[in-house]
């Protein structure tokens, strides 16, 4: 793909990421976030972080499918978003709900089910953000580094999990996104099937 047009997609990838923390500052600034301010911020940093989790998720059986190679090339930058939005949504909780209590926020954590899911889920992104850059490839190997990033799967279940428990009557949004994932997942599981298959095949034929 020609420079320009990579430089052009990645301006477009950074205004579309930025969009939802642009909207909920204007909302802010406008009294537009409603009755209910705290809720509005959380629930949408919430979902941001859910929806670029599996957006990132997405990529490589897109790039598969589709055959456009380019696509990898944004998948570690949406990942650093999705962490952003999870670092705005803990903050709104940590900060604006509990004034930083550590008592309230660790008996929290041990007492509702769904807080204990989406700590889990921000604590299995962080060795992620702090190990995106190149440098990091290269000091823990590739094959490390692989092993380290499949955490982003068990990151995006328990925000999956943490979001369904947290919802106490319309399950039609926790639902779909944990359909996504399932499909997304399920992908990674058929490829990895098939990929061992021929391993296997090739070896049998070597043998003979």
């Amino acid at each position: 793909m020609a420079r320009r047009w990579m430089v052009l997609l990645k301006v477009i990838v950074w205004s579309l990421c930025l969009l939802p923390v642009s909207m909920l500052a204007w909302k802010a600034t406008h009294d537009e976030l409603g009755a209910n301010p705290l809720s509005e911020i959380t629930l949408a940093t919430g979902h941001w972080t859910l929806y670029l989790l599996l957006t990132t998720l997405a990529i490589s059986p897109l790039r598969r499918m589709t055959g456009l190679t380019w696509l990898i090339r944004f998948r570690r930058l949406i990942g650093l978003f999705a962490f952003f939005y999870g670092c705005l949504h803990l903050m709104t909780y940590l900060w604006f709900d509990k004034f930083f209590d550590i008592h309230e926020i660790v008996k929290d954590i041990y007492k509702r089910p769904f807080i204990t899911a989406g700590m889990t889920a921000w604590t299995l992104m962080l060795p992620l953000a702090l190990t995106s850059t190149a440098a990091s490839i290269r000091w823990l190997g590739g094959k490390r580094w692989q092993s380290l990033h499949r955490l982003i799967y068990a990151s995006a279940i328990a925000g999956v999990v943490h979001f369904w428990w947290l919802v106490k009557r319309d399950l039609t949004r926790p639902e779909m996104m944990a359909a996504i994932l399932t499909l997304l997942l399920g992908f990674r599981v058929v490829n990895l099937t098939l990929a061992s298959r021929t391993v296997r095949t090739a070896r049998l034929s070597q043998q003979r």
